[in-house]
């Protein structure tokens, strides 16, 4: 009786093993999704787009489509825009680096072939609502020249070639595609705040100061300075955040200064102790808030305001909202009227 007890126990174990194996076996299969394997494709180490260099020759646009949103890179006489901004000029680095990155991908191993596992990786197909960014490059006949579906998950890139369902690791990288408004060059000015002298505001009421520090002071130095040396300063940093706020410009978007609708509701000019100056208008438009730029070329400082006015002549740009406040406060925001008993002092701000 112990032997047949020993022998069915065995047996037992042996099923139970039969059945474990069986089950990893479908484990690793239902993880592939049925991969398939780049040796079966042929594809290891080849281009991803292999006649890449032709299309970009010849390409006209570039269209990025995603689930939220479509935009498209516009090669034209003046050379790539970004569509929709009036004609403002992209990111050249970026570009380079899109255009690079596309001509130097190739096939790594592959993955998925599940499709509903592909938005996992960042494939899934942007036209139907999937994680995927689709990249096209278009002649001047309108014509699908190259395409890509790719994505990212963590340090791997992915991609797929559209209407095909077998996912791939590729090597090589590609910029950020999902925020459109990062492909615009807005690094207009770069001034440090040590390089700032003085500042002349001017306010929505009309009402306008001077503040004023020395070299080498300290960013909370600013004071006001003739015909205002008797105001009184709320605070230091009532003073010195409208002071440096052109060190802290960081415009998030642009329009054409021919399309402002609106009047400037107030002025901001800031002096560098090397003789640049730069004069910024703010308006209060519908679509958002906006300055426009001119720089004064003086002093040492004239290559810069060439450099800047080149960039900036024409354009409006937009600010957030706070950035754009710090560019308009009210005076009384800043200083006190002097004390009653100085009649010499300027009109009440």
């Amino acid at each position: 009786m112990t032997d047949i007890r020993h022998v069915q126990r065995v047996r037992r174990l042996q099923a139970l093993a039969a059945l474990a194996g069986l089950l990893t076996l479908l484990a690793v299969f239902l993880n592939l999704g049925g991969q398939e394997t780049p040796q079966s494709t042929g594809r290891m180490g080849k281009p991803v787009l292999p006649d890449f260099a032709e299309a970009r020759a010849d390409a006209a646009k570039i269209r990025i489509t995603l689930a939220d949103e479509s935009y498209s890179l516009i090669n034209g006489p003046d050379g790539w825009t970004l569509e929709g901004s009036g004609g403002y000029p992209v990111r050249a680095d970026r570009l380079a680096s899109l255009a690079g990155g596309l001509g130097d991908l190739t096939w790594g191993e592959g993955r998925t072939r599940d499709p509903g596992k592909m938005n996992r990786i960042g494939l899934g197909d942007p036209r139907e609502g999937g994680t995927g960014a689709l990249i096209e490059i278009i002649n001047e006949a309108d014509t699908v020249t190259a395409s890509l579906i790719t994505g990212r998950k963590g340090p791997n890139v992915y991609a797929r070639l559209p209407g095909e369902e077998q996912a791939f690791r590729v090597n090589g990288d590609l910029p950020p595609l999902y925020n459109h408004d990062a492909w615009l060059d807005l690094d207009i000015i770069d001034i440090h705040s040590d390089a700032v002298s003085a500042v002349r505001l001017f306010d929505a009421r009309g009402n306008s100061l001077y503040l004023q520090r020395s070299v080498g002071s300290s960013d909370r130095s600013f004071r006001p300075a003739p015909p205002y040396q008797d105001y009184r300063l709320v605070s230091r940093i009532a003073a010195s955040t409208p002071a440096l706020a052109l060190s802290r410009f960081q415009p998030i978007g642009v329009k054409p200064a021919r399309k402002l609708t609106t009047r400037p509701v107030g002025r901001h000019i800031t002096e560098t102790h090397d003789g640049l100056e730069v004069d910024l208008q703010a308006y209060r438009e519908p679509d958002g808030y906006f300055v426009t730029l001119r720089a004064i070329e003086a002093g040492e400082g004239a290559q810069r305001g060439s450099t800047i006015n080149q960039k900036a002549s024409g354009w409006a740009f937009e600010l957030t909202e706070f950035d754009w406040n710090e560019f308009t406060p009210p005076i009384s925001s800043i200083v006190r009227p002097p004390l009653p008993t100085d009649p010499a002092s300027p009109a009440q701000p």
